[in-house]
């Protein structure tokens, strides 16, 4: 019963996404593909963050459930079989912590969930709307919402204790709601003393300070179906869903300006939402968003980071 209702959701949230949906997109890649890794028993997909070493973590949309990968071995399984009525978007690994920060999409919830007993450590109400990505800092985790202008930020202490969360209402552009899906992925730039957030719907990424909420917009290229982004020293990476790709894009070292460098592809990306770096390699989850009805595999496809 329960993964039945659990199957329910997941075709919600797709034909949601499908209304979004441009076009007709390649069938599944071949489980023979040695740049792709099957999620095993998944029946949806969203999103992806990088574990210890080799390993990677990756979200059932729909169920909440969580995977677990190797890019090695080109091998994923469930790992926690999510309670009833939770969802699994973006998400983060705190290594130092074991803790796997999740975004609750269509809940307004986000999750916490102890990577090594496999047990929900943390559940919070954020907002209504859709809990879309998180990011790390030195004391926390961000989430964004794609329904209103303002981030969650959940701090943990130095003991590794989860504290109650926290709202910052945005100032200046990123705030701005232009569509159905505006705010989405987020990263920390700067040692967690700046913010990039990407906006959807106005096709941009802005930084954003923690502490005020001010936000300016990085002068790049449209970035059209922006998702999940990525950021390593002055390097963003900008996942484009529908559009098939993800941008590299070199930032300035005032963060106000980026040049597109490269745009990166693979005949096996299917709607791809978001991403996870591993040295000179990037591991991106397959969404598949406007596949009807909805497949029964879903994939995380291997890329070179150039």
């Amino acid at each position: 019963m329960r993964r039945t209702v659990h199957r329910r959701i997941a075709t919600g949230l797709m034909a949601l996404f499908a209304l979004l949906a441009p076009g007709a997109l390649p069938a599944a890649a071949s489980t023979s593909d040695p740049d792709v890794i099957v999620l095993d028993g998944a029946t949806s997909a969203e999103g992806i963050a990088a574990g210890r070493g080799t390993t990677f973590y990756a979200g059932d949309l729909g169920t909440g459930d969580i995977f677990r990968g190797d890019i090695g071995s080109g091998k994923a399984r469930r790992l926690i079989d999510a309670p009833a009525g939770r969802s699994a978007v973006g998400m983060k690994f705190d290594e130092r912590r074991n803790l796997l920060f999740v975004a609750g999409g269509p809940t307004g919830k986000a999750f916490a969930y102890n990577t090594r007993t496999r047990e929900s450590v943390g559940e919070y109400d954020l907002a209504p709307g859709f809990i879309n990505d998180v990011t790390l800092t030195g004391d926390g985790a961000w989430f964004t919402n794609s329904a209103k202008g303002e981030l969650y930020r959940i701090a943990v202490d130095r003991n590794g204790k989860l504290m109650d969360r926290e709202t910052l209402a945005l100032k200046g552009p990123a705030k701005e709601l232009t569509g159905d899906f505006n705010l989405n992925g987020i990263a920390s730039a700067n040692g967690g003393k700046v913010l990039i957030v990407a906006h959807s719907s106005d096709q941009a990424v802005y930084t954003v300070d923690p502490e005020s909420g001010e936000s300016a917009r990085i002068d790049t290229p449209p970035l059209p179906n922006v998702d999940g982004i990525l950021v390593q020293g002055r390097t963003l990476w900008a996942v484009q869903n529908m559009s098939n790709k993800i941008a590299r894009i070199k930032l300035s070292g005032d963060l106000t300006s980026g040049t597109l460098k490269d745009e990166i592809t693979s005949k096996a990306f299917n709607v791809p939402t978001t991403v996870a770096k591993f040295g000179d390699t990037l591991a991106a989850v397959n969404a598949k968003f406007n596949v009807q009805p909805p497949p029964t595999q879903y994939e995380v496809v291997l890329v070179p980071a150039r």
